[in-house]
């Protein structure tokens, strides 16, 4: 797998270095091309960016950007986009290197690589990497709404005013966010905040709003978990009589079910408690459509069921 993911990778490279200048297509309004990797991204440029801005979302929902190949379609899109905003810090693979790459040619900005180093986590087992996974401490996620203002004001300094004024009331929400999710999840009892998922995506909420995490698979889903770690999190999971565990819409359910049925074998019985998003965002149009809606939903889901409140198992 990583295999094919470097060689799409070699292949896009050789693409967009033949043809990195833009504006292959005519413009038909002065609004910028902006291109994003993630919905996470998409979303925060988005509303940054306003009428003013034209954003495609490479990956949409469901979809894995640790295993993410590029489309025909897609090079083509970042061939002609005015600036491309990404997530950065290894999210995107063998993707995000060829974008850093493009910045030689055109615009690229890894937003959550403006986080300061001390306040990301380096486990271990990575590689000597950072956890990409910045987005679910909403007050990580809040210093990138500067740094996505600033490079729109750069590129379109006519209109830098309303870029600072939409990224200051964006930013607002987002403490209105982070105070939501502190307070919801101190609802649980202390012993039940312990979030079990697919993979290890969740260590800044985790960190940030006090929960334990487990994840079966390592940060990236280009990991498999052997037999022994879904033996380990079972185990663990009858010990502490955990009420929940929980399957990521990015994710195959497959490992989550493997675990269940490992921990209904020592005795006890634990609750698929919902589907949370994790690397991907939910359908265009739902409340899960957008990064606020997204957080909403993961932490009322996941607090509902450590409560015991959940109304019914849902897969």
């Amino acid at each position: 797998m990583r295999t094919w993911i470097y060689l799409g990778a070699l292949a896009l490279a050789a693409v967009l270095a033949s043809g990195c200048g833009g504006g292959g297509n005519e413009r038909d309004d002065d609004r910028l091309r902006v291109v994003a990797t993630t919905g996470q991204v998409g979303d925060l440029v988005a509303a940054v960016g306003g009428d003013r801005v034209d954003v495609t979302s490479l990956m949409g929902p469901g979809i894995d950007p640790h295993l993410y190949k590029a489309s025909a379609g897609d090079v083509t899109r970042l061939r002609d986009a005015d600036v491309v905003f990404y997530n950065g810090l290894h999210l995107e693979a063998k993707m995000g290197e060829v974008l850093e790459r493009m910045g030689a040619r055109k615009p690229t900005v890894a937003v959550a690589e403006a986080i300061p180093e001390d306040r990301l986590f380096s486990p271990d087992d990575y590689e000597g990497l950072h956890d990409p996974h910045v987005w679910f401490d909403v007050s990580l996620w809040r210093l990138a709404v500067d740094v996505v203002a600033g490079k729109l004001a750069e590129l379109d300094p006519d209109h830098a005013a309303g870029y600072r004024e939409r990224a200051a009331a964006y930013a607002a929400g987002l403490d209105d966010l982070h105070a939501y999710a502190r307070a919801r999840f101190a609802d649980i009892p202390e012993r039940q905040r312990v979030l079990v998922t697919a993979h290890d995506a969740f260590n800044y909420l985790g960190r940030a709003y006090g929960l334990e995490v487990r994840g079966l698979q390592g940060i990236s889903t280009a990991t498999e978990a052997g037999t022994a770690d879904v033996q380990d999190l079972a185990a663990f999971i009858a010990e502490r009589r955990i009420p929940a565990l929980f399957v990521e819409s990015s994710v195959s359910p497959r490992a989550i079910e493997a675990v269940r049925q490992a921990v209904r074998a020592r005795g006890f019985e634990v609750v698929v408690g919902g589907e949370i998003y994790s690397d991907a965002m939910g359908d265009a149009g739902t409340p899960a459509g957008t990064y606020t809606g997204m957080v909403r939903h993961n932490v009322d889901t996941i607090t509902a069921a450590l409560r015991g409140e959940a109304p019914h198992e849902r897969h």
